[in-house]
C-alpha cells in the first residue's frame, strides 16, 4: 500500500512564561532570561502537523481532512488561542514542563495522536513544527 503525508498548518495567539516555581527568582533569571519575567509574553504562533499513513485506495487520502481540521481547530487552535499556555495546557502548570517550542511541539503531537488515533483514521502523527516566529521553532518527530 503507498504512503505519504500530509502537512496542515494552522495559526494562534498565545503567551507564556518560563517559570520553576522550586527556584528562586535569581534561578529562574539565569536559566530563562527575560522568559522568566513576572509578566507573561507573547507570540504568534505558526503550528505545522505532519499526519502521515497510507493512501486509501478509494478516496487517495492519507486522512480525512475535515476530520485533522476538526482536530486541529479543537486540539489547537480553540484550546491555545489567547491563552496563556502555562494555563491552558495541563502539562504546562505550576511545576510542570516550560511552555518551550520543543515542549509544545511534543505536547501538540501527544494530544492530536490521541484524538486521531481515536477515530476510524488509519493515519499517524509524524512530525509537529511549533514557530514563535520566523527565527525560532522547534520539531517534534515520531523518529526522535
Amino acid at each position: 500500500m503507498p504512503r505519504a503525508a500530509l502537512v496542515r498548518r494552522v495559526r494562534f495567539s498565545a503567551t507564556h512564561r518560563y517559570h520553576r516555581p522550586e527556584w528562586t527568582d535569581e534561578e529562574n533569571l539565569a536559566a530563562f532570561g527575560a522568559c522568566a519575567a513576572a509578566e507573561p509574553h507573547g507570540h504568534d504562533y505558526v503550528c505545522d502537523v505532519t499526519v502521515a499513513g497510507d493512501l486509501d485506495a478509494k478516496t487517495g487520502m492519507v486522512v480525512d481532512l475535515g476530520l485533522l481540521d476538526r482536530l486541529l481547530d479543537e486540539q489547537v487552535v480553540r484550546a491555545l488561542d489567547g491563552k496563556l499556555l502555562n494555563d491552558a495546557l495541563p502539562e504546562f502548570r505550576s511545576g510542570g514542563m516550560i511552555p518551550t517550542c520543543e515542549s509544545l511541539a511534543l505536547v501538540l503531537a501527544r494530544r492530536i495522536g490521541a484524538a486521531l488515533g481515536a477515530g476510524d483514521s488509519s493515519a499517524c502523527v509524524h512530525a509537529v513544527r511549533v514557530a514563535e516566529d520566523e527565527s525560532l521553532w522547534a520539531v517534534w518527530t515520531a523518529d526522535a
